[in-house]
């Protein structure tokens, strides 16, 4: 069952999520849900916070993207189809050493409509855990590792017009004020 997404100005997108300790059945739903909800909207990637649970859970599904990043999961390189949709609970994210910054046009799905330049490192490694409580070690970079910093930043209340130049923040300014309008006008109805 797809889930509602939470909207620009809903305070969920500001918490840090709680740490994932019960790898259960209602975990697991949850993520299936969260997938379902992803691929409904077009999406690569959602974090807990988007569908209203401040949780370290995120889910990221790019086979059907341009496929210009590399990977290394658990130091091999398994087709995407074989582990995609991936499900990453308590992720950590580190920047590879001498990796280059990229800007690269981003969007999220809860911020309909509105994208923006983004500088991020290209390169990095992800240690985190599966829905089943399986740890894992992800080496990607491109879209791949982009994807993934801008899911965990979710689960730290960190959005990506955040992370976006000033002279780029301002000129989305507008859109993203008419935005968090919307969304408190029809959290009151």
């Amino acid at each position: 069952m797809a889930l509602p997404i939470v909207r620009y100005n809903q305070p969920v997108l500001r918490k840090k999520g709680q740490k994932i300790t019960a790898f259960n059945a209602a975990l697991a739903t949850l993520a299936r849900e969260m997938v379902e909800t992803m691929h409904d909207a077009e999406g690569i990637g959602l974090a807990a916070q988007q569908v209203g649970q401040a949780l370290m859970l995120c889910v990221v599904d790019l086979r059907n993207a341009k496929k210009d990043f590399t990977w290394k999961l658990d130091g091999a390189k398994p087709p995407l189809d074989l582990f995609m949709p991936l499900v990453l609970a308590n992720p950590v994210v580190t920047i590879a050493k001498d990796t280059d910054l990229y800007v690269y046009e981003e969007g999220c799905l809860s911020f309909p409509g509105i994208r923006g330049d983004v500088i991020r490192p290209d390169a990095i490694k992800a240690t985190f855990q599966d829905e089943a409580g399986v740890p894992h070690v992800l080496e990607c970079d491109g879209l791949f590792g982009r994807c993934i910093q801008h899911e965990v930043d979710h689960l730290n209340g960190v959005l990506f017009i955040d992370r976006m130049e000033d002279d780029v923040r301002a000129q989305l300014d507008a859109e993203v004020k008419d935005l968090a309008k919307e969304t408190k006008v029809t959290a009151k109805t």
